[in-house]
C-alpha cells in the first residue's frame, strides 16, 4: 500500500478531523508527524494528559548565538491529533523534522510558522476569485465551514489541490529544502519497514508536494517487489537525529502555552487566528461555534460595562445568518459572525479597518468594541502540564531557592505556575546590610535578569554609591512564570549560572553601547556574579576604546568608579578588573570631551555628568590608578577657552579645573560666560562640577548677581529656562543659603524676609518674566508716543 500523505494547515480543525478519520480508517503501522525528531524518545511525555495548549520549547546556545523556538499544540492541531490517534491505533508515532536548533530552522521562532509569505501572489488571486479579504477568510470558506460531515476523501482531495497549487508556483527556501530532504529519509525508512502495511505522513501542506516527489522512487520500487524493501533511493534503517555542535548546549522541554500566545492577532506567526472560536468549532461544529461566539462577545462587553442589549444580540445573530446566506455558507463562519457583531454593536466611524479584514496584530486606534470582540474570539485558556512532566534543572533550583527564602509567590507548585489567576504575592522589604538580606536580594535580581515575571524591584540602589541600604520588591504569582523558567533553563542549571550566561551575552552583544554595558555591569554586581565581571571585563577596555558617545562612556565610568570605590556592599570594591575599566573610561571621556563642538547647543546633563565622573575619577582614584592629573587639567583648560565648544561643556570644564586645582580668578571667568542665550548653559556646567566652590568663594555671588541683574527684560526672558536648569544643581537647602546672601547683599537682610520666601513663587517664573517683559514693552511704546 502507498504511503498516505496528508498536507495540513497548522491549527486547523478541518485538517485535524481529516487526520483523525484517516488514521482510524487505515490503522497504519507508522504515523510520521512534522515535528522535532529529538523528541521521539519523549512522545510518552507529550501524551501524559496535559491541559492544552502546551508547546515544545527548544533552547540553544553557543558562543555565537542564543535561540529559542516553540512548537505549540492545542486540541485541534493536526499534529497533536496525529500523535493521539496514531497511539490509539497502535501505530509507531515519530516526529520526522530536524531539531529546532538546526541551521535550517535558525530564522524561525515558531516551527509551525506558515509559509504564506512565499505564496502570497497565489493566495491573492484566490481571494479575488472567491471575493474574500484574506487567507484566513479564504481558508474558512473553502474548508472549515463546509467540511463538517464531509467524507474524508473529498476533503483530502480539495486540500491536495489547494496545496499543490500553492507549492507549484512557490520557491522553497534552502532551509525548507534541507528539512524536506531529511523528512523524506524518515518516510522512505518507514515505507521500507512497513512492508505492505499503511504509513500515514502528516506535514504542513507546503511540504506535501515536495515529499511526494522525493519519496516517489521508494514507493515505486516497493510496489515492484511486492511491498518489501525500501527500493531505489531508500535509506537503510531510521535516520540519525543530528547532535548538537561541539561547544553548544541545548534541550527541549514542554511548557504551558496560552490561547493568547497562539492568536495571530497577538503576533503569533502561524496559521489560524481566534483560537477560542476554532476550539468551539472543533468541539461542537460551525453552527454551535457561531452561536456561542455571539453570546461570548456580548457577555464580555457587558462585563466591561459597554452597551450590548438583548436587541443587539438578536440583531448580531440575524446579521451573521444573513451574511452567511449571501456568501454561500451553510453555517455562519468566523468572518460572518464578526461582521454581524460589528454591524450590530459598532455605531461610530472606524479609524482603523476591521482587523479580521487584514492580518497581523491589532492596530493602535482600533475601536474598543472591536478589541473586545477579538479578545472574546482569542479566549483566555492557559495550558497546564501534567505533574509528572520532566522539567529542566533550573526550574527545580529556582523553586527550591524561593521556598528556602520564603519568597514563593502565592505558594504555587511549579506545575501550577501555568494556571491563570493563581493569585498570591505582596511586597517584600530586604535589608542589604545583612548576609541574609544580601542573599535574598541576589536571588531576586537573578530572577529579574532572567526575565522571570512576578518579581519587580520597586526601590533600591541604582549605583554603587547610593545611600540606599534597603530594597523593596513586589512578588506575585504569574501565569507565565513556569514558561519563563523553562525557557531560561537553556542558559544554565542554577539561577547563578543562568544569570551569568545572560549577563555575559548582554555584555558581549553590547560592545560599543556603553550605556548597555554600564547597566549590565551593575546588574552583574547586584546578582553577585563575580564570574561575569572577571570574564567580560577583560573585553571592556576594547569596548571603551571604540565608544563614540561621550554621555555613554561617562555613564559607564560613573557606574564602574562607584563599584570600585564604595561597593563593599555588593563585593566589588577594589576590584583590579574594575580599576582597568576606570582608567580606560577616564582617558576616553577626556578625549571625547575635547572633540565636542556645538556652539550654542542647550545644556545636556548627560555630557555634564560625564565630566563629573571624570573629575571624581581624577580626585578619588587618580593616585591609586596612576591617572594623569595634569593632563586632565590641561584638557579642561583647553575646553574652557574654546568658544566652539558647547557652553555647558565650557562651564563644566572650568568647574572641573576649579574643583580639582583651584581657580586663580573665578570672577573674571564667570563674567566671560557669554550672552543671555548661553549664560545659563555655561552656569549649569559650572554648578555641576564646582557647586561647593561657588557656594563658598568670596565675591562669586556678587558677580552672578551682576550678571543676571544686567540682563534686559527680553534677554532675561531668553536666559530664564537655562538659568533655572543651572540653579537646579543646588539642593533646596543650598538654594536657600544663596537666597539669604542675596537679600543681605541687597540690604534686606534685617527686614525679616527669609531666604526661602524667594524660592516660593505662586506662579510659573517664566510666565512672570514674560509678563514683566510685556509690561516693559508697553511702557516703552507709551513713552514713545508721549502717553506716559
Amino acid at each position: 500500500m502507498a504511503v498516505t500523505f496528508i498536507g495540513v494547515r497548522h491549527h486547523s480543525p478541518a485538517c485535524a478531523r481529516l487526520v483523525a478519520g484517516t488514521i482510524d480508517r487505515l490503522r497504519p503501522v507508522h504515523v510520521l508527524v512534522e515535528g522535532p525528531a529529538d523528541m521521539n524518545d519523549r512522545v510518552d511525555e507529550l501524551l501524559l494528559g496535559h491541559d492544552l495548549p502546551v508547546a515544545v520549547f527548544s533552547g540553544y546556545r553557543d558562543a555565537e548565538r542564543h535561540a529559542g523556538s516553540w512548537a505549540p499544540f492545542c486540541a485541534y492541531s493536526p499534529e497533536w491529533v496525529a500523535l493521539r490517534a496514531g497511539r490509539d491505533a497502535g501505530a509507531q508515532v515519530r516526529f520526522i523534522d530536524l531539531p529546532a536548533w538546526h541551521e535550517a530552522l535558525a530564522d524561525r521562532e515558531n516551527r509551525y510558522a506558515d509559509a504564506e509569505q512565499r505564496y502570497a501572489d497565489v493566495v491573492e488571486r484566490l481571494c479575488v476569485a472567491f471575493a474574500v479579504d484574506n487567507v484566513d477568510t479564504l481558508w474558512d470558506h473553502l474548508f472549515e465551514i463546509e467540511s463538517t460531515g464531509e467524507a474524508p476523501d473529498g476533503l483530502a482531495e480539495r486540500l491536495a489541490a489547494y496545496f499543490d497549487l500553492l507549492r507549484g508556483e512557490s520557491a522553497a527556501s534552502r532551509g525548507d529544502e534541507t528539512r524536506e530532504a531529511y523528512m523524506a529519509r524518515w518516510i522512505r525508512a518507514a515505507a521500507a519497514d512497513a512492508g505492505d502495511r499503511p504509513v500515514v505522513v502528516v506535514t504542513g501542506g507546503f511540504h506535501r508536494p515536495a515529499l511526494i516527489r522525493l519519496t516517489a522512487g521508494a514507493q515505486d520500487a516497493k510496489a515492484a517487489d511486492g511491498g518489501g524493501g525500501a527500493g531505489g533511493g531508500g535509506d537503510a534503517g531510521w535516520p540519525a537525529v543530528p547532535s548538537l555542535p561541539d561547544g553548544a548546549t541545548g534541550g527541549s522541554y514542554l511548557v504551558p502555552y496560552s490561547f493568547r500566545r497562539l492568536d495571530a492577532f497577538d503576533g503569533y506567526q502561524s496559521g489560524m487566528p481566534s483560537p477560542e472560536y476554532y476550539q468551539r468549532l472543533w468541539d461542537a461544529g460551525p453552527q454551535r461555534a457561531a452561536d456561542d461566539l455571539v453570546q461570548a462577545v456580548v457577555g464580555r462587553l457587558r462585563e466591561r460595562r459597554q452597551r450590548a442589549s438583548t436587541a443587539d444580540l438578536v440583531a448580531a445573530r440575524a446579521a451573521a445568518a444573513g451574511l452567511a446566506l449571501v456568501r454561500g455558507h451553510r453555517h455562519p463562519g468566523r468572518a460572518d459572525v464578526l461582521d454581524g457583531l460589528a454591524a450590530a454593536l459598532v455605531h461610530d466611524a472606524l479609524d482603523e479597518p476591521l482587523p479580521w479584514a487584514t492580518r497581523g496584530r491589532l492596530r493602535a486606534g482600533t475601536h474598543p468594541v472591536v478589541v473586545e470582540m477579538v479578545a472574546a474570539l482569542s479566549g483566555d485558556r492557559v495550558g497546564r502540564l501534567h505533574p509528572d512532566t520532566p522539567l529542566p534543572p533550573l526550574v527545580h533550583h529556582a523553586v527550591a531557592e524561593l521556598e528556602r527564602e520564603g519568597l514563593t509567590p502565592g505558594g504555587a507548585e511549579p506545575h501550577g505556575a501555568g494556571r491563570r489567576g493563581a493569585g498570591g504575592g505582596g511586597t517584600v522589604a530586604i535589608a542589604l546590610t545583612s548576609a541574609d538580606g544580601l542573599r535574598r536580594s541576589r536571588l531576586l535580581h537573578r530572577l529579574r535578569v532572567l526575565g522571570i515575571p512576578g518579581f519587580q524591584r520597586l526601590r533600591g540602589p541604582s549605583t554603587g554609591i547610593d545611600p540606599v541600604l534597603e530594597e523593596e520588591w513586589a512578588v506575585a504569582d504569574h501565569e507565565h512564570r513556569l514558561v519563563a523558567l523553562i525557557e531560561a533553563g537553556g542558559y544554565g542549571a542554577t539561577l547563578e549560572e543562568a544569570a551569568t550566561a545572560v549577563l555575559a551575552e548582554r555584555l558581549t552583544t553590547g560592545r560599543g553601547d556603553t550605556e548597555r554595558l554600564a547597566g549590565a555591569l551593575f546588574d552583574a554586581a547586584l546578582c553577585g556574579t563575580d564570574q561575569v565581571s572577571e570574564r567580560v571585563l577583560r573585553d571592556l577596555d576594547q569596548a571603551v576604546a571604540a565608544a563614540a558617545q561621550l554621555d555613554g562612556v561617562g555613564r559607564l565610568l560613573a557606574v564602574v568608579l562607584a563599584l570600585w570605590r564604595h561597593d563593599g556592599l555588593l563585593g566589588t570594591a577594589g576590584s583590579a578588573a574594575l580599576a582597568a575599566v576606570v582608567a580606560a573610561a577616564h582617558q576616553r571621556v577626556l578625549w571625547l570631551a575635547e572633540g565636542v563642538r556645538g556652539g550654542s547647543a542647550p545644556a545636556e546633563p548627560a555630557r555634564i555628568d560625564a565630566l563629573v565622573a571624570a573629575r571624581d575619577a581624577t580626585v578619588h582614584a587618580g593616585r591609586a590608578l596612576g591617572l594623569d592629573r595634569e593632563a586632565a587639567l590641561a584638557v579642561m583648560d583647553r575646553i574652557a577657552a574654546d568658544r566652539e565648544a558647547p557652553p555647558d561643556l565650557r562651564g563644566a570644564a572650568f568647574g572641573f579645573a576649579w574643583s580639582v586645582a583651584g581657580a586663580a580668578d573665578p570672577e573674571r571667568t564667570v563674567r566671560g560666560a557669554g550672552g543671555p542665550a548661553v549664560a545659563g548653559d555655561w552656569l549649569a556646567g559650572l554648578f555641576a562640577l564646582a557647586r561647593e566652590e561657588v557656594l563658598h568663594a568670596d565675591g562669586v555671588l556678587a558677580v552672578l548677581d551682576e550678571l543676571v541683574s544686567g540682563l534686559g527684560d527680553d534677554d532675561f526672558l531668553v536666559a530664564l529656562p537655562s538659568l533655572r536648569q543651572a540653579f537646579a544643581y543646588f539642593p533646596p537647602r543650598e538654594r536657600e543659603v544663596l537666597a539669604t546672601r542675596l537679600l543681605e547683599r541687597r540690604g534686606l537682610g534685617g527686614t525679616g524676609v527669609p531666604g526661602r520666601a524667594l524660592l516660593r513663587v505662586g506662579a510659573d517664573p517664566q510666565r512672570i518674566a514674560a509678563a514683566a517683559a510685556l509690561e516693559a514693552r508697553v511702557d516703552a511704546a507709551l513713552a514713545r508716543e508721549g502717553l506716559l
